[in-house]
């Protein structure tokens, strides 16, 4: 166990939740614990956090004494928005879906930087994708599924919607993960959204629709308290100055991407000091948009469905023509052979 550090860490209470999660297969979580060197009193003290290799250990160890190897579904299914401390009465204060997500992204580094956030908008449906910035090694798989579906039963919390009975199917949120299925999947698919295995990347999809939704939560003013409370914890932990770790994450939400001005005042900075801060990095603000963008367009360009209209209007280019001197400018190459080569 340490204190924070810049090496990948969770809160230590994560821990101890899932050893009252284990306590019902009649394992005693301070036994749990202590099998793993860790002590309940450490865990307890104010600003503890885990190292993911013992968060690992305490999952493979809850695992062999409970018999369950779809723990992460326990934990998904039992997961709540107060465990995620300041950054979890931000997103339940946001007034709507979109806002909820925006600082979820934002401040996800607060909880953890073993995995990051990223929305990706499509035209019917938005997908929050779940990027492993470390080997979460053989607890990957309960890791996964424990983030996506404690984030799907905390949205239906939030807004008062319970999608996944939905009678429109289109409109129930579906998961892809990027391994195979387990085989103690079977079990858990009734109370999962619909699950696609061996996928490219770990992702949530839902409507689009849904990012306009109010959450039944919403209190602005309680918002900007918690919102000042999350700035202070990426100081703590000495993310704060990485501002441009968090406009790349902003920018990822967003297509076409905001203006300057725009960027600025959802980080609560001035225009100036944004670009300060940015310059101070060794980047700035234009570097990090055509950043984003050639990310954006080389995952658009892989989908032979979309035009080059389709895909140029999407990113906020007039014509195609713009669209082509960017992707020339970024890559080297066009977007039609850049196509050709990723098919």
């Amino acid at each position: 166990m340490s204190r924070p550090s810049p090496d990948p860490s969770v809160p230590a209470i994560h821990a101890l939740q899932l050893a009252e999660i284990v306590e019902r297969w009649g394992v005693e979580p301070d036994a749990l614990l202590r099998s793993c060197g860790l002590r309940r009193e450490a865990l307890l003290e104010p600003g503890a956090r885990l190292s993911i290799p013992d968060l690992v250990a305490l999952v493979e160890r809850s695992r062999a004494l409970t018999g369950e190897p779809g723990l992460g579904f326990h934990v998904g299914l039992h997961m709540r928005i107060a465990s995620h401390g300041y950054l979890g009465l931000a997103a339940m204060t946001a007034t709507t879906v979109r806002e909820a997500l925006d600082v979820a992204i934002r401040f996800a580094p607060t909880r953890t930087t073993a995995i990051s956030l990223r929305l990706d908008t499509f035209d019917d449906h938005v997908a929050l994708v779940l990027v492993e910035n470390v080997d979460l090694g053989s607890a990957r798989d309960a890791f996964v599924f424990a983030l996506l579906t404690g984030i799907w039963k905390i949205g239906d919390a939030l807004t008062g919607v319970a999608l996944a009975e939905h009678a429109d199917a289109s409109a129930r949120p579906r998961a892809d993960v990027a391994f195979a299925e387990p085989p103690y999947f079977a079990r858990f698919a009734g109370v999962a959204p619909e699950v696609r295995f061996d996928q490219r990347e770990h992702r949530l999809l839902f409507p689009r629709s849904l990012l306009d939704l109010k959450l039944v939560t919403g209190d602005p003013v309680a918002s900007r308290l918690t919102l000042e409370q999350c700035e202070r914890e990426l100081d703590a932990l000495g993310l704060g100055p990485r501002l441009a770790h968090r406009v790349r994450g902003l920018l990822a939400t967003r297509t076409p991407p905001p203006s300057l001005d725009e960027l600025a005042s959802t980080l609560h900075v001035s225009p100036r000091t944004l670009k300060r801060h940015l310059a101070s990095e060794g980047t700035t603000y234009r570097a990090l948009v055509d950043e984003a963008l050639r990310a954006r367009a080389e995952e658009l360009l892989r989908r032979p469905s979309l035009t080059l209209d389709d895909i140029a209007d999407r990113l906020g280019y007039s014509d195609v023509a713009n669209f082509n001197r960017a992707f020339r400018r970024w890559t080297g190459k066009t977007p039609g052979a850049f196509r050709r080569s990723a098919s």
